[in-house]
């Protein structure tokens, strides 16, 4: 079995690789070829701790796997990050175990990856103002993804603690990007072509009346039942695509919209049949367009299936006796 460590993972797998690679896994979803089996996630009871197992298999890579983790709210104040995963892969010919993999970080790119081949996809292509809500640890992965397939002249941010928004407004300023720290959400939705959502919020923070024509959104901070980052008159108004559309309705933000009625899954496109060539993509400089992403399994597994090749390549990681 070979081992990759969290700091050797930060090394090997690029943000632009994350993005074509979540591309073509989402892009064989579509095709039939790959297959998120059902999620588990619970309340641990212990910790104020979240813990969850997502497991899937592409037969076009091939890769076969599970990621389990989750959050772990009081992990900053010991000097480690709230969220811990681990990737598990399996050898798809024999079903040993082939490889264990830190997923901190990929998980981080993995979600970045996601987000920004929504916005490839369905922004429109003269897009260059961004917000992003929610300026934790996920936001910095948000950003370089995105600028990597948007040319981005300004970003507005907010967080529910304006001393997170004001940190992070410096550091992108220490990295030459004009940013600023918005005093409340709908500012930066007012601002915003393109809005990444990335909070752990249970109620409504972007609401409909908000958004301008045209602005594309990537919704990514809900993916458990109770979590909501849009209001449902938002979700109902935009043409929404979707990671999983199983996932969407019962985890994501759309769980508000169906529960209440305001949608039907038949409406919730897969992103990965846009990048197939089986479905459109944005139809009118106008419309708004959503992106729910839940994350699913396919996308933990494909990064670091990426990250053992890369590693097997270059003679890295730790192999063990297993």
């Amino acid at each position: 079995m070979l081992i990759i460590s969290e700091s050797l993972a930060q090394q090997l797998v690029s943000v632009e690789e994350a993005i074509e690679a979540v591309a073509g896994t989402f892009a064989a979803m579509a095709r039939g070829e790959a297959r998120n089996y059902p999620v588990v996630r619970e309340v641990l009871g212990h910790a104020g701790a979240v813990y969850g197992v997502k497991a899937g298999g592409d037969v076009s890579a091939p890769f076969l796997g599970l990621k389990a983790g989750g959050y772990w709210p009081h992990n900053l104040g010991r000097g480690l990050t709230n969220h811990q995963s681990s990737t598990l892969l399996f050898d798809p010919d024999t079903g040993r175990a082939s490889a264990l993999v830190s997923a901190n970080h990929l998980t981080g790119i993995r979600t970045g990856a996601a987000s920004a081949l929504a916005t490839r996809e369905l922004s429109r292509k003269d897009a260059s103002v961004l917000g992003i809500i929610g300026t934790g640890a996920q936001s910095l992965h948000q950003l370089r993804a995105t600028m990597a397939v948007r040319r981005i002249a300004k970003v507005h941010a907010w967080d529910m603690n304006p001393e997170t928004s004001a940190r992070f407004a410096r550091t992108l300023g220490e990295m030459g990007i004009d940013c600023a720290a918005e005093p409340t959400a709908e500012a930066v939705a007012r601002a915003a072509e393109i809005i990444v959502t990335v909070t752990p919020s249970q109620q409504p923070i972007l609401m409909r009346d908000w958004i301008r024509p045209g602005t594309h959104i990537s919704a990514m901070g809900a993916d458990t039942k109770g979590k909501q980052e849009l209001d449902p008159a938002l979700v109902a108004a935009a043409r929404v695509f979707v990671d999983e559309a199983a996932q969407a309705i019962s985890i994501g933000d759309c769980q508000h919209a169906f529960a209440a009625g305001l949608i039907a899954p038949a409406q919730l496109t897969p992103l990965g049949a846009v990048l197939a060539g089986m479905a459109t993509g944005r139809q009118s400089a106008d419309e708004i367009t959503l992106f729910d992403g839940t994350g699913v399994a396919l996308q933990d597994l494909v990064v670091a299936d990426l990250a053992v090749r890369r590693a097997r390549d270059s003679g890295q990681g730790i192999e063990v006796d297993y």
